[in-house]
């Protein structure tokens, strides 16, 4: 029972590796950096709650800012908890490098956006997809853009007490723009979680994100937190 077991969670990883795998060669370049990410979520009852962010991210492991986000946002649940709409608003403090120097530009992002999340499960694996549009006021200038999540997760330990502890999460997300060059970005992830109880999750995992000409390699750890 335990190989039965053992043999299926198997197949389910390597079909999420083939998910995710197609895109980590497309980068022609690369650098690898660290993320440090903290997602919260505030139930105020059983529609509505606050959802709150923090994404520290550095072009090495730790010191180098590249980006500072704080993003913010209410949202409504709807059909069995299954849908949310959500509208929010997102800080974000980019460190630039100049050209080939060490000298760094700030710029600093206002942003709103509107989303909607879907959740559904094929077997033992659940999707999560999220549909974002983004209004986005950088410095003087004001842009639009469009991005498409696909994430899973299946679990890889037994479920004990309508929760599993140890799961394989992963994502694709693409970044369209409304003007100028429509494809902006894509992410890719792939990597381990841990329920530490039915409150608190913690991930880590490796994430590309590749634009036309080069990609960049993030380290990624995650805290999910619900209360």
């Amino acid at each position: 029972m335990i190989f039965r077991s053992l043999k299926k969670n198997i197949v389910l990883v390597a079909f999420a590796v083939l998910f995710v795998l197609p895109n980590f060669v497309v980068a022609q370049e690369s650098d690898f950096g660290n993320w440090l990410i903290y997602i919260g979520n505030k139930k105020l009852d059983s529609k509505w709650n606050i959802h709150n962010e923090i994404q520290y991210r550095n072009y090495n492991a730790v010191g180098d800012l590249e980006q500072l986000l704080l993003r913010t946002g209410l949202g409504y649940t709807f059909n069995e908890s299954k849908n949310n709409i959500l509208l929010g608003y997102g800080y974000i403090l980019s460190e630039n490098y100049i050209n080939d120097t060490d000298e760094k530009i700030s710029v600093n992002e206002h942003r709103i956006f509107q989303q909607f999340t879907s959740k559904q499960s094929v077997g033992r694996v659940k999707l999560n997809h999220r549909y974002r549009f983004e209004q986005r006021f950088v410095e003087d200038d004001f842009k639009m853009r469009f991005r498409y999540f696909l994430g899973l997760s299946i679990p890889l330990t037994v479920q004990a007490e309508n929760l599993t502890k140890l799961y394989f999460s992963a994502y694709n997300e693409i970044f369209l723009n409304t003007k100028s060059s429509v494809f902006d970005r894509n992410r890719v992830y792939g990597g381990l979680g841990y329920h530490l109880n039915k409150n608190i999750r913690i991930e880590a995992g490796y994430m590309n994100q590749f634009f036309e000409t080069l990609g960049r390699d993030q380290f990624n750890i995650i805290t999910f937190v619900n209360f």
